[in-house]
């Protein structure tokens, strides 16, 4: 299965750290957020990994190089000309890239959970187009986002997708949450709560907060 990282946002709630070092880019515990993800990529037995750029992204290529340093491939699908995608859109312009099912992880998350290489989870990939992993929800998100069991949680910003979804859609800026949602009442999506450690580090408090785990 192919894994795709999202990295291409501003990060306009990180500035000034975001003024000149992209948000992937930025440190937990002296090593890039977006080092762990693909560390974990790497140990779960993934050996290819898409990550989109465009703000800063130059910095993130020559950050990360080819993947070799962890025995992986890395594929750059570069939106610098086009402004970012957002999630949708993202996707969108990266499929060639991409097997099916794959894997999606935002960039400017943080947490330890266990991605699965096989996709053996349980639940029907026939009868579903997404799984998405869920997890309580924060301070920031307290209404959270899917109903899940009776209660509502966060989306995590991972989940497991069909190119199905997809199919047919031009590749423009183009937000994901309302097409997960639309096919959440369809009932095409499956969900996995996280009860481990998550932190979307969408601020430079949360950053503080998760170096100080």
């Amino acid at each position: 299965m192919t894994a795709m990282i999202l990295a291409a946002g501003c990060g306009e709630r990180m500035r000034p750290l975001t003024d000149t070092i992209p948000k992937p880019l930025l440190l937990v515990k002296d090593k890039p957020l977006i080092v762990w993800h693909i560390e974990k990529l790497s140990s779960c037995g993934f050996t290819t990994i898409v990550i989109n750029i465009a703000h800063l992204g130059e910095q993130i290529k020559k950050s990360l190089g080819d993947g070799s340093k962890w025995a992986i491939k890395i594929i750059y699908s570069d939106e610098r000309q086009s402004g970012a995608l957002e999630t949708a859109g993202a996707i969108i312009k990266s499929l060639p890239f991409l097997s099916e099912p794959f894997l999606v992880v935002n960039g400017d998350i943080w947490c330890d959970y266990n991605f699965e290489l096989d996709f053996s989870l349980d639940f029907n990939f026939q009868d579903s187009l997404a799984h998405l992993i869920l997890v309580p929800n924060p301070k920031h998100n307290s209404k959270g986002d899917f109903q899940y069991r009776e209660s509502y949680y966060t989306f995590s910003g991972i989940g497991y997708y069909s190119k199905k979804i997809f199919e047919n859609m031009s590749s423009e800026k183009r937000s994901l949450g309302p097409i997960l949602k639309e096919l959440a009442t369809q009932d095409k999506v499956s969900f996995e709560l996280h009860s481990g450690i998550w932190s979307d580090i969408g601020t430079p408090e949360r950053l503080a907060q998760v170096n100080a785990l």
